[in-house]
């Protein structure tokens, strides 16, 4: 799941790896939330994990807006995954790092997380990396 332009950048990345067992939504509206429509789309992928996707650093864009509503869709579908998991930029005090060659290298790494890497191994923002917390 994502907004925004990243969304291409994931489309182009799974086009070109041939990447068959993956779904993008992309939310389009943040406010109002579009509960219904976003739980009707998440019915269809019962047994999907869910991955939300940003380009953003953690603190700057939707994903502390849009974590607990989506675990709450999750919720009240009824399916497999039970909270959505982060991909994208850590928490920083710029939006830009202000070298296009570290820009890009962040944006392939968080496309590579969203799309290729086992949900335990990308990094979590606001979760203490510890036992309790994974529980």
């Amino acid at each position: 799941m994502c907004t925004g332009k990243v969304y291409y950048d994931l489309l182009q990345a799974r086009e070109d790896a041939g990447i068959k067992d993956v779904a993008i939504v992309r939310v389009e509206q943040l406010y109002p939330w579009p509960k219904d429509t976003l739980n009707k789309e998440l019915k269809k992928y019962k047994n999907a994990e869910v991955v939300w996707c940003q380009e953003e650093p953690a603190n700057m864009g939707s994903w502390t807006f849009v974590d607990r509503r989506i675990e709450y869709a999750l919720e009240d579908i009824n399916i497999k995954a039970k909270r959505p998991v982060y991909a994208g930029r850590l928490p920083a005090a710029s939006p830009a790092t202000g070298f296009m060659k570290v820009h890009v290298n962040e944006q392939n790494q968080l496309v590579e997380w969203a799309l290729n890497t086992p949900l335990d191994d990308i990094p979590q923002p606001f979760r203490r990396p510890t036992k309790l917390a994974a529980e």
